[in-house]
């Protein structure tokens, strides 16, 4: 008897090897279920030809589409998929924009989805009227004008940005039931092209007692960070563009410094000044806002890495699934101090790990997808990520982050971020129904 194409399908699928408890298939099964795997992934029939398969005429296809724009939009059906808002009236606080990575996939943010945090809007500012200035300890203070650093050799870097509060949330006591976008939304990442700091600290001329760089912003707080200059002069930046147009408003518009790996409020947006110093500035948002207090008592000075972290973007909290059956685990994972080495997944709370596959290319400080294929079987499923990154550093448990910073009864998204720094790795819960929850494991 001739084995059908769906025939085959089914024998390659049942032949698929578990590596792990709870149907977590070994990667390898990306490339030998091949068409089998997809087809049952995604729902479509196998057939040996689609070439005879009738059409229907729907209406797009009968009459002229609307007229390109000057500047492309896009789909009105995919309206659904945009930053939320915490203060979407503007009043005068803080106010944040998250990226929605459960509506995403890839590894760069679009540059309208790109999270933001203004402490007091975004200022609308001329760029033929704006100026960085390089001063302090340097053999000649320098004034830069947007158009005189076009000038200069760019480079670009693809980097993510975290906020020192993303996953703030996940420090509360009981686990807070919200999406991806609300617990790890103040994450992005881009590419960023514009001139090294290297640069133009060479062209002022460093003075040798120099040792750290106080940054300031051209928004009303002025907000200002101290760098060590030993990273101003290593991946710095001067940031023009992002994702190849020039930086959006939210961003730093028109020019933004970018500390590759660092903590996100370091990375000033809208940067007017560059001082400098001996010391560090000890300037009030990172003595009063950005110093972690641990347990003990004592606070952190500084905190600059962001941490190796992932989580699973797919499926997460509001994508429910639609029945047993095969489905993808896919997330992001990304480090402050190198590339991702590897990303393991456990579909029954860490019981047993499968290693998941890497989207190439793995670029350093930036986002890395992961992917792993799994067969549900309709039964409850605790789903984990845990990443590791070419330094050697391995992505913590809840407890043992919650045992080195602590827990928190306030809830961050109401009161703000009482904590900083949550890297820890991130648990849903998959019910018989197909729900997905926020959970702790």
């Amino acid at each position: 008897m001739t084995m059908t194409p769906s025939d085959r399908a089914e024998r390659e699928l049942k032949n698929l090897e578990a590596v792990a408890g709870n149907g977590l298939l070994h990667r390898r099964a990306f490339l030998r279920g091949g068409a089998a795997l997809a087809g049952a992934m995604t729902g479509y029939t196998l057939v040996p030809s689609a070439s005879g398969q009738q059409l229907a005429d729907d209406a797009w296809s009968l009459v002229p589409g609307v007229t390109v724009p000057d500047y492309g939009t896009r789909s009105r059906f995919e309206k659904n998929v945009v930053r939320t808002l915490s203060n979407p009236k503007g009043e005068p606080r803080t106010q944040h924009a998250r990226t929605p990575h459960h509506l995403l996939n890839g590894t760069f943010t679009p540059n309208g989805l790109h999270f933001v945090i203004s402490h007091a809007g975004d200022p609308d500012i001329d760029p033929d009227k704006h100026r960085l200035v390089i001063h302090g300890l340097v053999k000649q203070p320098l004034v830069f004008t947007l158009d005189a650093l076009a000038r200069y050799p760019m480079v670009s870097r693809m980097a993510f940005v975290e906020c020192g509060g993303n996953s703030a949330p996940l420090f509360s006591l009981e686990p807070i039931q919200a999406s991806v976008q609300a617990l790890h939304g103040l994450v992005s990442c881009a590419e960023w092209t514009g001139v090294p700091l290297s640069t133009l600290l060479d062209e002022a001329g460093i003075d040798p007692k120099a040792k750290w760089i106080v940054v300031e912003g051209g928004d009303p707080p002025h907000v200002s960070r101290s760098v060590p200059l030993a990273k101003a002069m290593d991946d710095a930046m001067i940031a023009l563009y992002q994702n190849g147009e020039r930086i959006m408003p939210g961003n730093g518009y028109p020019m933004r410094l970018l500390l590759p790996g660092w903590e996100g409020n370091m990375n000033t947006k809208w940067v007017r000044r560059i001082q400098l110093t001996e010391g560090p500035g000890m300037t009030f948002y990172e003595a009063r806002t950005y110093a972690p207090v641990l347990p003990g008592g004592k606070a952190y000075r500084f905190y600059f890495i962001q941490e190796v972290k992932s989580f699973i973007t797919h499926p997460s909290p509001g994508l429910a699934l639609k029945g047993p059956g095969f489905y993808e685990i896919s997330g992001i994972a990304y480090s402050g101090t190198g590339r991702i080495a590897k990303v393991m997944v456990s579909a029954d709370g860490g019981k047993s790990w499968a290693q998941a596959a890497l989207q190439q290319p793995v670029l350093n400080k930036a986002f890395t997808r992961f992917r792993v294929p799994w067969r549900w079987d309709g039964g409850p499923a605790v789903l984990q990520s845990r990443a590791w990154d070419e330094a050697g550093y391995e992505q913590p448990t809840r407890a043992q982050l919650v045992a080195a910073r602590g827990e928190t009864t306030r809830v961050p998204a109401v009161t703000g971020f009482p904590s900083q720094h949550y890297n820890a790795v991130t648990s849903w819960s998959i019910e018989r129904g197909g729900e997905v929850k926020h959970v702790y494991a």
